[in-house]
């Protein structure tokens, strides 16, 4: 039987991150489904999980505040025990462009989406290098965007927040080795949003160079096979079916489904 290990899934309660906890969960881990602002979700998620027979813990916090996401990776190994990885997946995506950013806007994507995975590296670093803790693999996940690879001026904030993340994950991997791995996966179009509703969603994937979009099981399988080879970091994969092969010059929010590449 596999040897379960403990790892902390940020924004896990719903969407991407519940199909990250949950592949993980099928595969050996346990889980801390960190939420924000979703408490019944965690814990319909925490149910879920336990039902795949891990043992799964929900933690509430708001990472855009430093001393909260200080304090979470501690709460974790408090309730949990060790930790062995941490996935941030957890994110702001609001719209702005060239003409409406203004500082605040910028300030609280980096807050959201580039701070809280660099403290929680550091953290997990900490961790891992206390006495008493065992030695082995230890690995940071950070979810990035496709768009990062296929560039437009839309969610300018989000995209540079997203843009901060990617260069620190080979930063973090060489200052954090050897105790840990830092990687990246960077998902393409997979979920519905207030933007796209499903049947849109659909006809944007089917335009895509594979004629298929990205499900969320292809991004959670993605961030599994980073956090069981030994063998990688400071690397991101790029799970998206091909989509940054085509230039686009608005956000998939913005492209007519018949005009999508």
């Amino acid at each position: 039987m596999t040897e379960r290990r403990l790892v902390l899934v940020t924004g896990a309660a719903k969407r991407l991150g519940r199909a990250i906890a949950l592949e993980l969960a099928a595969h050996g881990w346990d889980i801390a489904v960190h939420y924000r602002r979703s408490g019944a979700q965690a814990h319909e998620c925490v149910q879920a999980l336990r039902a795949l027979g891990a043992r799964a813990e929900s933690f509430g916090a708001d990472l855009s505040d430093e001393a909260q996401c200080e304090a979470l990776l501690p709460q974790v190994v408090q309730r949990m025990g060790p930790v062995t990885a941490v996935v941030n997946n957890a994110s702001l995506f609001e719209h702005d462009d060239v003409a409406s950013l203004r500082y605040e806007t910028l300030a609280r994507h980096w807050r959201s989406n580039a701070a809280p995975a660099i403290v929680l590296a550091r953290a997990l670093h900490a961790h891992r290098t206390q006495p008493g803790v065992a030695a082995g693999d230890a690995c940071v996940v950070n979810l990035l965007d496709e768009k990062l690879f296929n560039p437009n001026p839309d969610h300018l904030s989000y995209t540079l927040s997203k843009a901060a993340l990617h260069a620190a994950t080979p930063l973090l991997a060489r200052a954090l080795a050897p105790v840990l791995r830092v990687c990246g996966v960077a998902p393409g179009l997979t979920l519905d949003a207030p933007q796209i509703d499903p049947q849109r969603l659909e006809a944007l994937k089917a335009r895509g160079p594979l004629a298929h979009g990205v499900e969320p099981r292809d991004v959670a399988h993605a961030v599994r096979f980073v956090l069981e080879n030994p063998a990688i970091t400071g690397s991101t994969l790029l799970i998206d079916a091909g989509s940054h092969l085509v230039p686009r010059t608005r956000d998939f929010a913005f492209t007519p489904s018949e005009d999508a590449p």
